[in-house]
């Protein structure tokens, strides 16, 4: 009955009040509090602790009476605020806080929440006095005071009361009418500072709490933050209280219907019979259950009912438990408070960049987490329109006060991971959103020239960051006929990309964004020249671009990749160029690349990979100092791998982030592949190759002194140069590959049609291996109206006279060209390549001769025999990365019959003279080798070939066709005649002192086949007789 004796002090002392001040103040006017006399009030404090001590003994207890003479005693106090001085109410509430004093156990301090609860809801809390005349409101104190303790109370339900009271009482004053000038808002936050201190004190109290409370606590500080004026905010915030930004872009995963109460007003949307809302949205009426007893029609009803029946125990469960209108109807809730969040915690961000560009705070000036930790919890998270639009000129600002500072190493990860979500931005379908991603990518730029000159860092963050969106990103759809195209995303990212470089768009793109036209020209504080450099920026943007044709083309071959090795190499290769400026990334794909040509046996290509990879290691170890080589083994090296590139050096060092970076190149993992590299070009049988190597490896062991290591190497040079010597004296002339010209035409080839390759193989395929492996490898890919055409020969094709519907291959052998090889020489090259010490075998340069005739035939007689020559020269040098190269350039020369007829004589005699006049060191003797010599002559005087020298008299100099012949072509013709049959007769004398007993039959038929050839030679050039 406590209650009751309460209600009726209550009512007592108001209708004494009431009495006193009836005839003295006028309607209008408020009634003054009374002051009661001191006999009075201690006989209400005498009483008032009696019922304490009751509460206080029966919740030991644990009895529920209590609770209930607990919220009575609130509300006698609650009621006393209004009707007697505030400061002998203060006096009850100190008599309270005493017998509840500090952590008590859980009954007791919901005792006492509860009570705080209740008597900070009257009307009048916010003009509450202080205890002191000199004091602000005591019962805000009072309250910061005692919550905070109790989210330090290992009682879970307690904290989450204590979150949700401050959370109520917030928004309570928000929506509070009478306080909506600003000096009424900056009074309510100056009463709730302190607990902002309290929490930046006792940080382990914060994060102790759950995530629920974490994200009530985090609103109250940014309601707290919203209103005072800059100066007053930076003073009580300068160890930055938002630093980790809110920890969820939603308000709560439970809401309480409590704060709703005071929210749905604001936030709640309505469903309209007809139209449409102020607010744009438009919610139908489904059907009668939305407005049954089971199913509330309004959503804060639904989620009171909800947590009243239990159902709302969890939030899952209590979002599955409302229809889906109101469902809907409470996500977007959620969002318009997520935004309103982000908003003020913007808002916040703004003013303390301002106040740190001056250093009027104290922070941490090194890396600004305070700033970096919002930014990064604003781009990963989904945010609507309306804030993206607010953010990115805050954004530009606050990078154009620190730009210094957000883009230095120290903030790499920041940095990385901005660079990501504009990326990801850069994607959305939305078109503003991505817009202002394109914007946001400029504004880092522009920060890169003003403060390191170039955006070489920069493009290095964007291309790690690209890799790792390549993952999240599908850059392919299927297409109706089940093939793959290029993707809407993967579309968008090009044009964002296209975008960022285009000079002509830059304005309307900024004005569109909210930023001033000459946002990127602005010249920051203590930077005197506008260093913005389109260019640059272009630059920029192909590289990304590159990067995402490389990604797309590996995607695009999909299923093809397995049965087209050639396309799935040049795949990797691409992605391993365009990924070059970051070194893990290029790496990796050169291993990748490595290993498909080992499944391949493509042992060289593979070598050539494991190579590239050790130029990347040791151009890096080079560029900082850090090992035994130097610039001249870099040279060295790409002497063996033109694809080495120098651009790698000075970005290697720029990649250092996240895991990817130049620390991870060592010395070892150099010598590791340069190990492979040997195996693989041992393999090969490319061992001069090999040599080279080796001798990179062994400065390493040197320094090292790793006498073992150094026996092991020089054994394996040994054996090197063994190999070498035993390719040189071999009589069949060495061969590492063969190499074929292959043209492409019809539309069906995409991006080959009417392109040209040198390919190289093994040196065991042939011509009719490879057209073999060609069709089959492109049948497939024709349609019912396709086919694929083989063209027989090597003429020159004219693409406008191929039938239309037919993909055309030509397919033609080719041969290497030396560097030092005369090209215009009209001798036929059998013999070209076998001559010479050891040298790289490194080829650019390829040709192949095409007989043809004047009228159109592709033979006739010596007298009308012409010949083509056509010279191709390749994008890069076989051995390289990958299998095939473009040609890029293509010459020809035409030889006349008799020119023609010139040059088979004189490969003949350069033949003989090779095998009479090279050095053979390998049997300690001086000369030919009896086998080589024997199979020469045998094809020149033998008397069953000699026709071809006497076909060619006969063509050309006798009769008629003499008479055609200019003096100086006749001159020369007779010449090289009369200098085949002399280094024969040497050849023949020669021949003679190496053969034995076995062997005098041989010789005579040389001897009987030379005579007999002199003899009928002298009918055309009567003076041969006298020369022999």
């Amino acid at each position: 009955m406590a209650w009751f004796f309460l209600e009726l002090i209550v009512k007592s002392m108001a209708l004494e009040k009431s009495r006193l001040f009836y005839h003295s103040l006028s309607t209008d006017e408020d009634i003054p509090p009374m002051q009661l006399k001191e006999g009075v009030f201690r006989c209400i404090m005498q009483l008032y602790d009696c019922l304490l001590t009751e509460v206080h003994e029966r919740c030991k207890k644990g009895l529920s009476l209590a609770k209930r003479l607990n919220s009575s005693l609130a509300f006698f106090c609650y009621d006393l605020l209004s009707i007697i001085e505030p400061r002998q109410v203060f006096e009850l509430v100190s008599l309270y806080l005493d017998k509840f004093s500090g952590v008590c156990q859980s009954v007791l301090h919901d005792c006492k929440l509860t009570f705080l609860q209740i008597i900070c809801d009257h009307d009048l809390f916010v003009e509450m006095p202080g205890r002191d005349p000199s004091d602000r409101n005591y019962l805000s104190s009072v309250l910061i005071q005692e919550l905070f303790l109790t989210w330090d109370h290992e009682d879970l339900s307690l904290r989450a009361k204590a979150a949700r009271i401050i959370v109520v009482l917030l928004c309570k004053h928000e929506f509070d009418a009478r306080y909506q000038k600003p000096e009424d808002k900056l009074y309510i936050a100056q009463l709730y500072l302190p607990l902002v201190g309290q929490i930046l004190d006792e940080m382990p109290v914060f994060y102790n709490l759950n995530s629920v409370e974490k994200r009530e606590v985090l609103i109250v500080i940014l309601q707290i933050h919203r209103k005072p004026a800059d100066s007053m905010l930076m003073g009580c915030s300068s160890r930055s209280p938002v630093g980790d930004g809110p920890a969820s872009p939603k308000y709560s995963d439970r809401l309480s219907p409590t704060v709703n109460n005071y929210l749905s007003e604001a936030s709640r949307q309505e469903v309209r019979p007809q139209g449409t809302p102020d607010n744009g949205y438009l919610w139908q009426r489904v059907n009668s259950q939305l407005s049954s007893p089971s199913q509330p029609y309004s959503l804060r009803e639904a989620l009171a009912q909800a947590q009243s029946s239990r159902i709302g125990a969890s939030a899952q469960a209590l979002r599955e438990s409302l229809h889906p209108i109101l469902r809907q109807k409470l996500e977007l809730w959620e969002e318009n408070l997520s935004a309103s969040v982000s908003h003020q915690v913007l808002e916040i961000t703004e003013k303390f960049s301002t106040m740190a560009a001056s250093h009027g705070i104290s922070t941490d000036y090194g890396k600004l987490d305070c700033i970096t930790a919002i930014f990064m919890s604003f781009f990963s998270r989904n945010q609507p329109l309306a804030f993206w639009k607010t953010l990115f000129p805050v954004f530009n600002s606050v990078f154009d006060l620190h730009g210094a500072t957000l883009m230095a190493r120290e903030n790499d990860r920041f940095l990385k991971q901005i660079t990501f979500h504009l990326l990801r931005l850069a994607v959305f379908r939305n078109e503003s959103i991505r817009k202002r991603a394109v914007v946001g990518l400029q504004i880092l730029e522009k920060s890169s020239f003003y403060y390191f000159m170039q955006t070489a860092r920069l493009r290095v963050m964007l291309i790690i960051t690209l890799s790792e969106l390549m993952s999240d990103v599908q850059v392919t759809q299927m297409k109706s006929d089940g093939t793959l195209e290029e993707s809407g995303e993967a579309r968008r990212l090009r044009k964002s990309l296209e975008e960022m470089a285009d000079e002509s768009k830059s304005s309307n793109l900024l004005r569109d964004c909210g930023l001033p036209e000459s946002a990127l020209a602005t010249i920051p504080e203590r930077s005197a020249e506008n260093k913005w450099s389109w260019s640059e920026v272009k630059y920029l943007s192909d590289s990304l671009l590159l990067a995402l044709d490389a990604s797309l083309e590996h995607a695009l071959l999909g299923s093809v990749m397995s049965m087209d090795r050639y396309a799935a190499a040049e795949s990797f290769y691409k992605l391993a160029m365009a990924f070059a400026p970051v070194p893990d990334l290029h790496i990796m794909w050169l291993l990748h690349l490595c290993d498909a040509h080992q499944e391949m046996q493509s042992w060289a290509e593979a070598a050539q990979c494991a190579v590239a990879v050790a130029g990347v290691v040791m151009q890096a170890l080079v560029a900082r100092n850090d090992g035994v080589w130097s610039k001249d083994h870099v040279t060295a090296l790409r002497k063996i791998c033109p694809m080495v590139s120098s651009e790698i050096t000075s970005e290697a060092s720029a990649a250092e982030v996240e895991g990817y970076g130049a620390s991870k190149l060592t010395v070892d993992s150099a010598v590791k592949y340069l190990q492979l590299a040997n195996k693989l070009f041992s393999q090969a049988e490319l061992y001069h190759f090999c040599a080279s190597i080796l001798e990179l490896v062994i400065p390493v062991y040197k320094s090292r002194r790793a006498y073992g290591q150094l026996a092991k190497c020089h054994t394996l040079l040994t054996n090197i140069y063994e190999s070498i010597l035993e390719q040189e004296s071999s009589p069949i002339p060495f061969t590492d590959a063969t190499y074929y010209r292959v043209g492409f035409y019809g539309e069906r080839f995409g991006k080959l049609d009417k392109k040209e390759y040198v390919y190289r193989e093994p040196r065991d395929v042939r011509l009719g291996d490879i057209m073999e492996k060609l069709s089959h490898i492109y049948e497939s890919r024709m349609d019912g109206n396709e086919t694929l055409h083989i063209i027989p020969d090597s003429r020159q094709v004219k693409a406008d006279e191929l039938q239309p519907g037919v993909c055309y291959l030509q397919i033609t052998a080719v041969d290497p060209v030396m560097e030092d090889e005369d090209l215009g020489s009209r001798r036929e090259r059998i013999f070209s390549l076998s001559t010479g010490s050891v040298r790289a075998r490194v080829f650019d340069r390829f040709l192949f001769d095409t007989p043809f005739t004047k009228n159109g035939k592709t033979q006739g007689g010596l007298e009308d025999q012409w010949k083509r020559r056509s010279v191709l020269q390749t994008q890069g040098s076989f051995p390289a990365l990958v299998n095939r190269l473009l040609v890029i350039k293509s010459e020809s020369l035409e030889f006349s019959p008799v020119e023609n007829a010139i040059g088979m004589i004189e490969t003949r005699t350069a033949a003989l003279r090779n095998e009479l006049e090279e050095p053979r060191s390998s049997e300690g003797d001086q000369l030919p080798r009896l086998q080589s010599l024997q199979r020469i002559l045998q094809g020149s005087v033998a008397v069953q070939v000699n026709s071809g020298v006497l076909s060619v008299c006969t063509a050309f100099l006798s009769g008629e066709p003499a008479t055609r012949l200019r003096s100086q072509e006749l001159q020369q013709l007779i010449a090289a005649l009369l200098e085949f049959m002399a280094v024969c007769k040497r050849a023949i004398r020669v021949h003679f002192r190496l053969i034995g007993e076995e062997d005098q039959d041989f010789h005579t038929q040389l001897v009987n086949g030379f005579q007999s050839l002199t003899a009928e030679l002298s009918h055309y050039i009567p003076a041969i007789l006298s020369e022999l």
